[in-house]
């Protein structure tokens, strides 16, 4: 029987398949609040046979997102926007997902096919802050440094955030700590450059995002899982790396964290990253050796043999696949039929079927 499509309980919480939607800013919203794109866009991947569909990096404050066009989850508005988008994804079998995010020092910038350059304030921007008043790349304006009142505001954006995720109807919340964001900001000695207790010391960078992840442990069901995505090393030396990563997790473990979604980079610009198939499952496969916690595996899964070797194996839980699923959002049924496994195929789509 194939691995990849043998059920994954989490909590009370039971995904069908071990294949996830990646999360992806879509930078479609207006307002933070979410609209026919993402419920067509997020709803054809849970037609298409994924057992967790993941909202793209939803903001928990307006200072928070990436652009202005990202969605978010700081109002009750927002929150029932999104309800019928998790009703959906859950009446197709998947289980609904969102994760929930600050950018930190890479808030105010514009959507990527315009290079995303900084939206400055009164053009449509926003003072962004971070750990250290430290800009992400020439160009980018130095963030604020963060008060201890602002980490304590932040944290209490983020609970209140889960609740809200969790009132609309998703069942698994993700806390994302990767990519250079605002969590990872604090994590990596590149970006963090405190000398108080937030910064130095591995334990006083890890502080805030632990925080955090107790936070949105403490607001979010008790039956439904939390996720966090974090980016395993920098690629750049003195910065973030495997062995803290480790460590970081085994304290997950500890808060309640359910699984981890190992990814990598993206705390400074032109990092040399040696990208190539399956080139971040080592993390995940490290991680879920070493610190005792379920993973999941993304970059460049693109093969259902590939993913199938990856959970077989024992490597991670789960794959998260991004760009294969946008270039075909119902690769998991054919994955199900290139592996001999039992696809959930929407009954309206049966005649095409393959035998």
């Amino acid at each position: 029987m194939s691995a990849l499509f043998q059920p994954l309980r989490l909590r009370e919480v039971t995904l069908h398949n071990r294949i996830a939607v990646s999360p992806m800013c879509q930078y479609s919203a207006s307002e933070g609040v979410p609209n026919e794109w993402h419920l067509v866009h997020l709803g054809s991947r849970a037609v298409g046979g994924a057992g967790l569909v993941i909202a793209e990096a939803t903001a928990v404050s307006p200072e928070g997102r990436i652009t202005p066009y990202d969605t978010g989850l700081w109002s009750d508005a927002q929150a029932e926007a999104w309800a019928p988008v998790a009703r959906f994804i859950a009446g197709q079998g998947a289980v609904p997902g969102i994760q929930l995010g600050h950018a930190g020092r890479k808030a105010s910038t514009d959507v990527p096919w315009r290079k995303g350059v900084p939206v400055p304030p009164g053009e449509g921007g926003w003072e962004v802050i971070g750990p250290s008043p430290l800009p992400f790349d020439e160009g980018h304006p130095a963030p604020r440094e963060m008060t201890a009142a602002d980490i304590e505001t932040v944290v209490g954006q983020f609970a209140a955030a889960a609740r809200r995720a969790a009132a609309a109807g998703f069942q698994v919340v993700e806390i994302h700590m990767a990519h250079g964001y605002l969590l990872h900001q604090f994590l990596s000695p590149l970006a963090n450059h405190r000398t108080d207790s937030w910064g130095g010391t591995l334990k006083n960078r890890m502080r805030f995002p632990l925080a955090v992840a107790a936070a949105v442990r403490e607001a979010w069901p008790e039956d439904r899982p939390v996720l966090v995505r974090v980016s395993a090393t920098d690629w750049v030396e003195g910065g973030w790396d495997l062995p803290q990563c480790v460590e970081l997790a085994r304290r997950f473990r500890v808060i309640g964290v359910d699984l981890v979604d190992c990814s990598s980079g993206g705390i400074v610009p032109r990092a040399h990253v040696p990208a190539g198939p399956g080139y971040q499952v080592p993390f995940a496969a490290t991680i879920r050796r070493e610190a005792g916690i379920a993973t999941g595996a993304v970059g460049l899964i693109t093969a259902p043999a590939q993913a199938e070797q990856i959970v077989a194996t024992g490597q991670a839980d789960a794959v998260l696949l991004a760009r294969e699923l946008l270039r075909d959002p119902y690769w998991p049924l054919r994955a199900a039929h290139a592996l001999g496994a039992e696809g959930p195929w929407p009954r309206r789509y049966l005649r095409a079927k393959p035998a």
